[in-house]
């Protein structure tokens, strides 16, 4: 299975505490490289998260951004009439010791810590879901970089049949290649005229072949181009190998290109390059 390293997910949760959204933006990068945005309350999940997605990712810069709207308070605030019994029993108390003392008004007793009661969030439920939701979402981003991975292998093996067709055009060309060295060689030493001994001509001619064959680039170019369709196949990153492969495919078309001396090798080299760059292009986003 072909990873992309280009997805994108978004994930909600609606309860009684309030609402949660969680986004996973993922682009290419060398490396595997998160960056997180969390609300300060919920901001000790980040090592959990940041675990996930070392087991299940291998590469791409990873954003995750995690949004909390806590809910209105629809429940009133409540007195604990116990504490507020104990408080006014103590302050008889301070009545009788200290008739003179200042007695608090009503605004002040709800004021006193414990008396009036508030609901509060729970925050292990909310990291409960945050959580769910970020297995949520990063199942969905890996489900998209599979589904654009697929779509970048067929693009991939599209160039490589294109790759094969050029080979095979160039090995098509050989012994016309080779006839136009011969024609070539003898052409410049009629203007030369020069006489040599035909054991030297045939030297000549046997050493402007070696240099202009481009049999073994050609041989290399359809391992490489085998190598790519096996890695196509793999399980796991292959997206630096792919590159290594592209370099070297890169490598066979230039040298193609330096030996050619007929238009149609030329030609054929040029296309190499445009359909190997083509490739390269792709791979960038592969994982």
């Amino acid at each position: 299975m072909v990873y992309s390293m280009t997805a994108f997910s978004r994930q909600d949760r609606d309860a009684d505490w309030g609402r949660l959204q969680l986004e996973l933006r993922s682009v290419n990068q060398r490396y595997l490289d998160p960056h997180f945005r969390l609300p300060e309350a919920l901001r000790d999940l980040e090592p959990g998260f940041r675990d996930a997605l070392r087991n299940r990712l291998a590469r791409g810069k990873v954003e995750c951004t995690l949004r909390f709207e806590p809910a209105e308070r629809r429940a009133e605030a409540s007195v604990d009439h116990a504490k507020l019994r104990a408080l006014g029993a103590a302050l008889s108390e301070v009545r009788e010791a200290v008739p003179e003392a200042s007695m608090p008004d009503a605004l002040a007793l709800l004021d006193h810590p414990g008396v009036l009661e508030t609901p509060g969030l729970d925050l292990e439920a909310i990291k409960a879901e945050a959580n769910a939701l970020f297995e949520a979402a990063l199942n969905d981003l890996i489900a998209g970089r599979a589904r654009e991975g697929e779509q970048l292998a067929e693009l991939i093996r599209e160039r490589l049949i294109g790759i094969r067709a050029q080979i095979a055009e160039v090995r098509g060309l050989l012994p016309t290649i080779l006839e136009r060295q011969r024609t070539q060689l003898l052409e410049r030493l009629a203007e030369m005229r020069t006489e040599l001994e035909p054991q030297r001509l045939e030297a000549e001619l046997v050493l402007l072949a070696q240099k202009a064959d481009v049999a073994e680039e050609l041989d290399r170019l359809e391992t490489h181009v085998g190598e790519v369709e096996r890695q196509l196949a793999q399980k796991g990153p292959i997206g630096r190998r792919l590159d290594f492969l592209m370099q070297e495919l890169n490598r066979e078309a230039n040298t193609l290109s330096s030996k050619s001396v007929v238009a149609e090798t030329t030609r054929c080299a040029v296309e190499l390059k445009v359909l190997i760059e083509q490739m390269r292009e792709q791979i960038q986003n592969i994982e």
